[in-house]
């Protein structure tokens, strides 16, 4: 009897001896994990740089420079420049910091080309825990240092001096701005159920923007959710706030030589948004008369130019037609990001930014989902009123040689 016993409990003290060598062994591999801080390639990346392949595109093919980095070398240089005191790091006794130029220029490629950090690290070098965090922070930097290239008008003669571009280029008067939306698809956040839910039953958050008659961003909004209603989007907006407060000093309407009305300075949309004194948008009605056509082509040939901004900003940053893995509040910097970049490169580097940009006249296919358009016409008589003004104008005064053949 006692025999057995003496071999069952050798048979147990075995077991658990077994069962604490294997504990053992588990946490020493999990130490020897933890203590391998890098893949051993991710070590060597000064082999493996892009930025050395950037240095060869300089020298034997600046155009495939400029398509890696959607601008030319000077003003990648000058871009740098700017924004290296703030992303620059030291290197510690462990590892070589990632230089200001190779943040900058993998931020760069990942608005471009819309990777993933996961595809993105075997052109850098860089771990995709490491590249989430670059982008984010340099996108972030950017923004910040390119704050001014992004500005409402503060005077009456800024607005009057986009509304004469818009005249002079584009034969609408009066017109301070192009307005539209557009939904940049996200990937559903954890535990938000339906509210980033949009009409094309993705997930996205919204990108609102008055545009200039140069394709340029004078007031951007991101981050909306998707599901909101296109008008309440527009209604919450920071431009609505302020004209509605009366502090954007707009000029006052604009009494029309030979003709018995004023005309108001206003923004143009389409049917997303509401008709209203300061915004005019087209008549939706499906049989119209001459003369509403003619309003509808007028209007159509000014509004586009902010369907051509979006075509040419989600063109050079494709980014913008993917669906962006971030939280909404990381995808809506990313976006925000893309705005900012587009105007500094519409100013300062058009000749190659702006190359090959959609001719207003012909929708560009590469675009973002639109607005859903806006149900009802509860409109006041006051909006109705102006937009026959308008049409007055274009049928009589203001009638350009070619109208006629475009409707």
């Amino acid at each position: 009897m006692s025999s057995e016993i003496d071999r069952d409990t050798v048979i147990a003290l075995m077991a658990i001896h077994v069962c604490l060598e294997e504990k053992k062994n588990k946490e020493e591999v999990k130490k020897r994990k933890h203590s391998i801080w890098m893949k051993q390639w991710y070590a060597k990346r000064q082999k493996f740089t892009h930025t050395k392949l950037l240095k060869e595109l300089k020298e034997s093919s600046r155009l495939d420079l400029k398509n890696f980095l959607r601008m030319d070398a000077e003003t990648y240089a000058a871009l740098l420049n700017l924004v290296a005191p703030e992303i620059h790091r030291q290197d510690t006794t462990m590892r070589e910091a990632i230089s200001a130029n190779e943040r900058l220029s993998a931020t760069l490629r990942f608005l471009a080309s819309g990777q993933s950090y996961e595809d993105l690290k075997f052109l850098t070098g860089i771990s995709p825990q490491s590249l989430g965090r670059i982008v984010f922070e340099t996108c972030g930097v950017i923004i910040k240092i390119l704050k001014p290239y992004i500005k409402m008008p503060t005077n009456e003669d800024e607005w009057k001096d986009i509304a004469n571009e818009f005249e002079n280029q584009w034969n609408f008067i009066n017109c301070i701005g192009a307005i539209d939306g557009k939904h940049v698809h996200i990937k559903k956040p954890k535990t938000s159920g339906s509210y980033y839910f949009n009409y094309k039953k993705t997930f996205s958050i919204v990108l609102l923007a008055v545009v200039n008659a140069n394709y340029e961003f004078i007031c951007v909004e991101v981050g909306a959710n998707g599901r909101a209603s296109d008008a309440g989007v527009f209604a919450q907006s920071e431009y609505k706030r302020r004209y509605d407060e009366q502090s954007l000093r707009i000029p006052k309407p604009r009494q029309i030589k030979n003709a018995s009305y004023e005309l108001p300075y206003v923004l143009v949309g389409d049917d997303a948004f509401p008709l209203s004194s300061n915004l005019m948008k087209p008549y939706s009605r499906q049989k119209l008369e001459k003369e509403h056509l003619i309003f509808n082509y007028r209007l159509s040939r000014a509004r586009r130019i902010v369907e051509n901004a979006f075509g040419i900003i989600s063109s050079r940053f494709r980014i913008l037609l993917n669906t962006i893995s971030l939280q909404p509040e990381k995808a809506s910097v990313i976006v925000l990001c893309c705005c900012y970049l587009h105007n500094y490169l519409s100013k300062e580097n058009a000749r190659v930014y702006l190359r090959g940009a959609a001719d207003p006249d012909k929708m560009s296919d590469q675009q973002m989902d639109d607005l859903k358009p806006l149900k009802g016409s509860n409109y006041t008589d006051d909006a109705k009123e102006i937009r026959e003004h308008f049409r007055e104008y274009f049928n009589t005064i203001g009638a350009v040689p070619w109208q006629n053949d475009r409707i």
